[in-house]
């Protein structure tokens, strides 16, 4: 996995922990601000994680691995983005993790991410930005 760019992006988002841990783990409510993103996981530990959907009339499948799951705290997963062209090499799996921590009747959200190199990370950076305030507009 490629650690040496990470980002890490934190955003209070005004709603309660359980809202926020169902919006990002739950298909039904990813589906509605991540593009129509069909999410298919179990989140078990060790489980297949994926996205997949249509963009611009390209379907697309990216895929990865559950790796921590510890409910309404912290997850985590693999991530290989169908858009990057790389090989389903474990090398070219990238790292996500989500942290929630509830902060009075609000939800502080961390997403650290490592990504390929750093335009890509800057990218990603503002990616995670607009996905959590179209999350928080769905649910505040």
């Amino acid at each position: 996995m490629h650690q040496h760019h990470r980002i890490t992006h934190t955003q209070v988002i005004h709603a309660p922990v359980e809202k926020v841990w169902a919006a990002l783990t739950e298909a039904q409510w990813v589906k509605q601000y991540f593009f129509g993103t069909e999410l298919v996981t179990t989140w078990q530990v060790g489980s297949p994680i994926v996205f997949q959907g249509a963009w611009e009339g390209q379907t697309y499948k990216d895929q990865g691995t559950v790796l921590e799951y510890e409910d309404r705290k912290r997850l985590a997963f693999s991530y290989l983005s169908s858009w990057s062209g790389l090989e389903d090499q474990p090398e070219n799996y990238l790292w996500v993790c989500y942290e929630l921590e509830a902060q009075g009747p609000d939800t502080v959200v961390t997403i650290h991410q490592t990504n390929y190199d750093a335009e890509k990370a800057a990218h990603s950076a503002q990616n995670w930005k607009q996905l959590m305030e179209a999350m928080a507009a769905l649910i505040e």
